[in-house]
């Protein structure tokens, strides 16, 4: 065999050596893989979704059943201006001949509450004997309160010098509220923030609104709950004023019908 450049060797010299055993080679890197799409809105999950929709359908549910209209089994409102609000289960309340408490009642610390106007003279109808008395239980944020409101303020103008006394109580709400919405509609009756419902559960109301007509003498003669038109709030305050108190119309039917679709 040639040899070139005398790099010939003896294979009888040469040191047999094994050849090293060749290390695998790794795969190529393929591409990265994909990251794990998080499903869901924005920054929240699917999880979390779910849940804060959860809470808004119960809450929404909750809200329907508080707001069901008196005597409507179908949900919502489809006249929420001649319809009562329903706060509670129907309770038995106060009597047409019953002796109307005082504006008072227990708060939920324990103390004794007295309901004040909005300048904060208690309102005792002790000092109102001898006037008729109108209690109209309400809210603000109440449709067939609000809807009653020009209502009240009518009747008040008309009957104020005829010995009528009207007492706006205004359930779970502050003084600042209270001073807000007279404002607004220029109301000049008296208002009382019953902040802890004390006078609310005195007088074993269960909706909104709801009407009260005492004689001079300090006797319910009327109750009615949900709202009344101006010819019915008239007919009822006409039939309890000083020297005409009178059985009345029924406070049945003097409730403001809903409209016939």
């Amino acid at each position: 065999m040639p040899c070139w450049l005398g790099s010939c060797r003896s294979t009888s010299d040469a040191r047999v050596t094994s050849s090293p055993t060749p290390r695998p080679v790794p795969p190529p890197p393929g591409p990265a893989p994909a990251p794990r799409r998080r499903r869901g809105v924005g920054p929240f999950s699917l999880r979390q979704v779910a849940g804060a929709l959860g809470v808004v359908v119960v809450a929404a549910v909750v809200l329907t059943i508080a707001t069901a209209p008196l005597g409507s089994t179908a949900p919502g409102l489809p006249n929420p201006a001649a319809s009562a609000y329903l706060l509670g289960s129907p309770i038995p309340g106060l009597r047409v001949g019953d002796l109307a408490p005082e504006l008072a009642g227990t708060s939920s610390d324990g103390s004794t509450f007295v309901l004040a106007d909005l300048d904060g003279n208690p309102i005792r109808l002790a000092d109102l004997r001898g006037r008729a008395v109108w209690i109209n239980f309400w809210a603000s944020w109440c449709p067939p309160c609000q809807a009653e409101t020009p209502i009240l303020r009518e009747i008040d103008e008309g009957y104020r010098d005829r010995g009528l006394s009207l007492v706006a109580v205004q359930v779970q709400q502050t003084v600042d509220d209270g001073l807000a919405y007279a404002d607004r509609y220029g109301l000049e009756y008296a208002i009382g923030a019953d902040v802890s419902a004390a006078v609310f559960r005195t007088y074993r109301v269960f909706a909104l609104p709801t009407q009260f007509f005492i004689d001079p003498d300090g006797v319910i003669r009327a109750v009615v709950n949900g709202p009344l038109d101006l010819a019915g709030a008239s007919a009822l305050v006409e039939s309890i004023l000083p020297g005409e108190v009178s059985p009345g119309p029924s406070a049945s039917d003097l409730v403001a019908p809903s409209p016939t679709p």
